[in-house]
């Protein structure tokens, strides 16, 4: 099974460029939705987080709050550790069984954490998705009614721009318009096809 792992910072446009991946027939393996999947109600994960940071966390639906919970473990890197050594094997176990699932061609690993997690170890290619750091801030300012300093302390918990490209078999820049994106995913479409054959 060939696996691509894609990444990109935040505001870099990977949905749009998985989303394409999609309407052309490919299987897109989401961390982010499986990390939602993971913090369930009734989830063991859930509870263990209402426990350490504090009940608040938890909406009057049940539903775990996770910008709350994301504003706090950015602000306290002890805080991220504790998060992810809980929340990091049970991703990825539910990636993985995601993966086996498939029966498209080749699989889109999609994840803001490929490469800082062993998530990667999963993927035989890494395509990042990349934009310049200001259209970042101001994309992801523009979508989530965020402010410029909220994105910015994001992007330095993000691995950095030049260690992401350095880790990079295949690049796509975004700092384009979108149907420039979808011919560029397009194009990796056709050579990721070629590829699957050859595994």
């Amino acid at each position: 099974m060939l696996v691509i792992g894609v990444t990109g910072g935040i505001g870099s446009g990977k949905t749009a460029a998985t989303d394409r991946f999609q309407e052309l027939g490919i299987t897109v393996v989401d961390a982010d939705l499986a990390s939602r999947v993971v913090v369930e109600p009734g989830k063991p994960a859930l509870q263990a987080i209402a426990e350490h940071f504090g009940e608040h966390l938890i909406t009057a639906g049940g539903e775990l709050d996770r910008r709350a919970l994301r504003e706090i473990v950015f602000a306290d890197p002890s805080q991220r550790k504790w998060l992810e050594s809980l929340t990091h094997p049970l991703i990825a176990q539910e990636i993985l069984t995601q993966i086996q699932a498939s029966q498209s061609p080749y699989t889109i690993l999609a994840s803001p954490l490929l490469l800082e997690s062993s998530q990667h170890k999963m993927a035989k290619r890494i395509l990042v998705i990349d934009v310049p750091v200001e259209l970042q801030i101001a994309r992801t300012v523009t979508r989530d009614h965020t402010t410029e300093e909220g994105v910015k302390a994001i992007i330095a918990a993000q691995m950095s721009r030049d260690e992401r490209l350095a880790k990079a078999d295949d690049v796509i820049c975004n700092d384009q318009d979108l149907p420039h994106l979808r011919a560029k995913v397009d194009q990796l479409h056709k050579t990721y096809l070629e590829m699957a054959k050859q595994t």
